[in-house]
């Protein structure tokens, strides 16, 4: 699923061809918003939030999440599409340029003062202008025996982070996801480095934790199940991780993050 990160690059691009400028195309292929039409009106900005995504056009927001297979396009007017044209859901264009979501988990049409029922319910923005370490802190230590690698997933805590982060993050902590979050640490720490990292990626093509740009070598520990870990050459491992019907695949070093209970349990990812 797309990060933080991704989405922040996806509204910049979507802001920079659509934003001032008079949309002359609005075709919303979800069957629930199929008369829908925004035309001709100004798009006034578009901006992430978390892993969400908000088209503003007058009084009325375009709210869209990518999920697993989604992707935003922005091509000149005109030009041919990358991807096949049943899998677009949403069209947005100008004079100037067609922006195309295919394949986006979610789509609404909402009024402006309606957005709050999209994401009113997300934790502080990693990359928003209203970035809150102290709340995002508090949040993650709201229930102190959730795992840590569980709790960072949860966008009521701190939106933004995905798998991806998630796995990089508790490497670079030190500490195994499965951890209790009480017996994680400082919760400032977490969500201090969380922050630099997604401001660190966001206008790259490729994410770096690790400092080094060299193919396979970009990331700690994440996509590297069997492959020696790139700090003492332990191999790395992988396993699930979630609450119950939501686990997701983790990754982490056992020799750099050693599990640590607050309580003797065994931790659930091997």
């Amino acid at each position: 699923m797309p990060e933080g990160d991704t989405v922040w690059q996806a509204a910049a691009r979507l802001r920079a061809a659509l934003a001032g400028r008079e949309l002359t195309v609005c075709d919303v292929r979800v069957p629930r918003y199929a008369t829908v039409d925004l035309t001709p009106h100004v798009v006034d900005e578009v901006l992430s939030r978390g892993k969400h995504l908000l088209v503003r056009v007058g009084d009325t927001t375009v709210h869209t999440h990518l999920k697993m297979e989604g992707e935003w396009h922005v091509y000149p007017a005109g030009a041919r599409w990358r991807r096949p044209a049943w899998q677009a859901r949403i069209l947005l264009g100008t004079d100037r340029h067609l922006a195309v979501g295919f394949q986006l988990g979610i789509v609404e049409v909402l009024p402006r003062e309606q957005e709050s029922d999209a994401v009113g319910h997300l934790g502080p923005d990693l990359l928003g202008p209203d970035w809150d370490e102290r709340t995002a802190a508090a949040n993650l230590t709201h229930d102190p025996a959730r795992a840590v690698g569980i709790a960072l997933l949860d966008q009521r805590v701190l939106a933004g982070v995905g798998n991806v982060y998630r796995s990089e993050l508790c490497f670079l902590r030190g500490v195994h996801p499965a951890t209790p979050v009480a017996a994680a640490g400082d919760p400032l720490p977490w969500v201090r480095l969380a922050h630099r990292l997604l401001v660190a990626n966001r206008d790259r093509a490729v994410r770096v934790t690790t400092g080094e740009r060299r193919r396979g070598r970009e990331l700690w520990v994440y996509g590297r199940g069997g492959k020696p870990c790139l700090r003492c050459g332990t191999l790395v491992r992988r396993g699930d991780l979630g609450e119950d019907g939501r686990e997701r695949t983790v990754f982490w070093c056992p020799s750099c993050q050693p599990f640590t209970a607050t309580d003797g349990a065994r931790h659930p990812c091997g």
